[in-house]
C-alpha cells in the first residue's frame, strides 16, 4: 500500500499547469476571525450592554479609502447577543485604539475625555485673560520663565551630554593602555618559551674567531701585525664535558689555524745596552783563582 502522507506527486509528461482554471475570488472578501470584544459597548437597537472581552464569530474586511499613513484600517462585524443586530467597529490606528462605527455606541472613549479637558481649560484662560489685564501679564510672564527654565535645563544636558562623552573618551584611553600595558598568561608562556629557546641555541651552538688566510692588517701602537678573522658557528657535543675548540674544527681548518699561528710568532728582539749611550762605563771584576 503506498504513503498517504507524501510530499512528492507524479505529474504526467503531458501536464500543462497552464490548463488549470483558475478560481476568482471578490478584491476584498471577508474573512471569519475568532476575537474580543475590544471596548465596552451598547447596543443602539436594544440597549443591551456588551463587556469588553466578550468573544465573537466576526467577519472582516479591509476598508477601502482609508489608511493612517500607510497603515491598513481593519473593519469589523459582530452580531448582538440579545437582539442579533449589526454592529461594526474599526481599527484606530491614530490613538492605538477601536472606534465604534454603527450598531452601538461606545461607552468610554479616553481620548475624548483629555482632549475636552483641555479644551475646556484653554476656554477659561481665554475668558480670565480677557477680563484681567494683570492675570494676562503674570501668564505671560509665567510662559517667559517657563521657557526660560527650559532652554537652561536644555543646556545643562548639553553640558553634562559633552562632560561624559570627555570622560568616556578618558576611560577608553585608560582602558586601552591597561589592556596594552598588561600582558596576558599567553602572552608571559610565550615569552618563556622564546627565552628557553634562545638558552637551548646557546647551549648548543657555539661562535668562534677563525683567523683568515689573507692579508693581515695592522693595529696598536707598536705597529704589531695581528690577523683578520671570522666568526664561525659550530655546534657542541650532545654531553657535560665542553670540549675544545680546535677538536670541533674540521681538519682543513684546524691544519690552516695551526699554520698561521706558527708563522705569527713574534721575532725575539735583541737586548740592546742602553750603557753607552748614557755615558756609563760598566768594570767587570776578574774572577779570583781559589787554589
Amino acid at each position: 500500500m503506498s504513503e498517504r502522507k507524501v510530499l512528492n506527486k507524479y505529474f504526467p509528461p503531458d501536464f500543462d499547469p497552464a490548463l488549470i482554471p483558475r478560481r476568482k475570488g471578490p478584491k476584498n472578501s471577508q474573512q471569519v476571525v475568532r476575537l474580543m470584544a475590544p471596548f465596552s459597548m451598547r447596543c443602539n437597537t436594544c440597549g443591551e450592554y456588551i463587556y469588553k472581552g466578550k468573544k465573537f464569530n466576526a467577519r472582516k474586511e479591509t476598508v477601502e479609502g482609508e489608511d493612517y499613513y500607510g497603515i491598513k484600517i481593519f473593519r469589523f462585524y459582530i452580531k448582538c447577543t440579545l437582539c442579533s443586530a449589526e454592529i461594526t467597529f474599526k481599527t484606530d490606528p491614530k490613538n492605538t485604539d477601536y472606534s465604534a462605527e454603527h450598531g452601538a455606541s461606545r461607552n468610554f472613549e479616553p481620548w475624548r475625555e483629555e482632549k475636552a479637558v483641555e479644551e475646556e481649560d484653554r476656554l477659561a484662560k481665554l475668558e480670565e485673560e480677557e477680563n484681567n489685564p494683570m492675570k494676562a501679564l503674570e501668564n505671560r510672564t509665567v510662559d517667559s520663565k517657563r521657557e526660560m527654565d527650559i532652554l537652561d535645563a536644555l543646556h545643562d544636558i548639553r553640558a553634562r551630554n559633552a562632560r561624559n562623552e570627555r570622560v568616556g573618551q578618558a576611560d577608553d584611553l585608560m582602558v586601552r593602555i591597561g589592556r596594552e600595558e598588561a600582558v596576558s598568561p599567553e602572552e608571559e608562556q610565550r615569552q618563556r618559551e622564546e627565552e628557553e629557546d634562545e638558552r637551548l641555541v646557546r647551549e648548543v651552538f657555539s661562535k668562534i674567531s677563525v683567523p683568515e688566510a689573507g692579508p693581515s692588517h695592522i693595529s696598536g701602537a707598536d705597529g704589531e701585525e695581528s690577523p683578520a678573522s671570522t666568526v664561525v658557528t659550530v655546534k657542541r657535543k650532545a654531553d657535560d664535558v665542553e670540549p675544545d675548540l680546535e677538536s670541533l674544527l674540521p681538519e682543513s681548518t684546524r691544519v690552516m689555524v695551526n699554520a698561521m699561528s706558527a708563522s705569527l710568532q713574534p721575532a725575539k728582539k735583541k737586548k740592546q745596552d742602553n750603557s753607552k749611550s748614557l755615558g756609563i762605563k760598566l768594570v767587570k771584576k776578574k774572577k779570583i783563582a781559589v787554589s
